[in-house]
């Protein structure tokens, strides 16, 4: 971007799954006069309220959300897609005189968004035809594998289950010779369009966990299995972007006879457990991004609140309340 030119405002709260995202960002948008946008690749489908831990018109307190329950669980979900929806969804924010705010827990959405990454050359190839099938007959675990023996640092971060990520880094690496992960940290590098402010809210180890765990009781309570249950009654299945994501693919697996309820559940909550380090390794990549351990406010949201808008007003990036207290 030139010289002069100025900048539009955008703010990220991200963090890993269960830490208070969704309470903060509404008391951020009111403060803020901003918008919320999901950073989210579950949310955005219509029927999947429970395992996505997806925000409720009820909870959203006036403040406009987009790409939450806009798209049927038969449907594809990627980044190039979230990319597409995210800055339709900016554009219309800015119209409305107010600020994006990019919320939740998928920092490579997240980072597409930020740094404006250049998926053009995202046309399917032969290799990654190879690669499907390979998957099919061996399994996501055989091509996991593959990516370990050629980019450790890659498998470290993405789960085997994630077959597209898998097939994408491996496709990667045969086209150009150099590690996904390399060209992810070169992505980092690049400078953002945007006047950003970038917030990651995080907790102490043990009791992100405690909350993770008592996160997984309460989808059973409210009836995570009937979801489940409905969603493969409509015809979903384990092969489609919407039945990987956690809380799934496990009660999935549950329903098809795979494993014991009690055996879905502790898989559930080891593999979100997973999942909530592999996005810690993930935002800590992140330059300048502004760490907000929840510990250092002693858990007090306002004070957090307050001094998040402190760095804003830094960066002039306010636009007013919205009706805060």
């Amino acid at each position: 971007m030139e010289t002069g030119v100025k900048k539009e405002p955008l703010i990220v709260l991200a963090g890993p799954t269960a830490v208070g995202k969704t309470a903060l960002s509404i008391s951020l948008a009111k403060a803020a006069g901003g918008e919320i946008i999901s950073a989210d690749s579950m949310q955005v489908y219509r029927h999947m309220d429970i395992g996505s831990a997806k925000i409720m018109p009820s909870e959203m307190d006036g403040v406009p959300h987009y790409l939450v329950d806009v798209l049927e669980p038969t449907e594809d979900f990627h980044v190039v897609r979230f990319q597409q929806m995210a800055k339709e969804a900016m554009r219309e924010i800015w119209s409305h005189g107010h600020i994006p705010i990019l919320v939740g827990g998928t920092g490579f959405y997240i980072q597409a968004v930020t740094r404006d990454i250049d998926f053009t050359e995202n046309e399917a190839t032969p290799y990654r035809r190879e690669l499907e099938a390979l998957a099919q007959e061996k399994g996501g675990a055989y091509l996991h594998g593959l990516l370990a023996e050629i980019d450790p640092e890659s498998a470290e971060s993405i789960h085997e289950n994630n077959v597209k990520r898998v097939i994408r880094a491996l496709e990667f690496y045969h086209l150009t010779g150099q590690k996904i992960s390399e060209h992810n940290e070169q992505q980092r590098g690049r400078d953002t369009p945007y006047n950003l402010v970038y917030f990651v809210l995080t907790d102490e180890r043990e009791r992100l966990y405690a909350r993770i765990d008592q996160r997984v009781d309460a989808m059973l309570a409210a009836g995570l299995v009937d979801e489940v249950a409905s969603l493969k009654a409509m015809g979903c299945h384990r092969d489609m972007t919407s039945m990987k994501g956690l809380g799934y693919k496990e009660i999935l697996a549950y329903l098809d006879g795979e494993s014991t309820l009690e055996e879905a559940v502790e898989i559930l909550k080891r593999d979100t457990r997973h999942f909530a380090k592999r996005q810690l390794t993930w935002f800590k990549r992140e330059r300048d991004a502004v760490w907000l351990n929840k510990k250092d406010f002693a858990y007090d949201e306002k004070k957090i609140l307050v001094h998040m808008l402190e760095i804003l007003q830094e960066k002039a990036i306010t636009t007013g309340d919205r009706g805060a207290t």
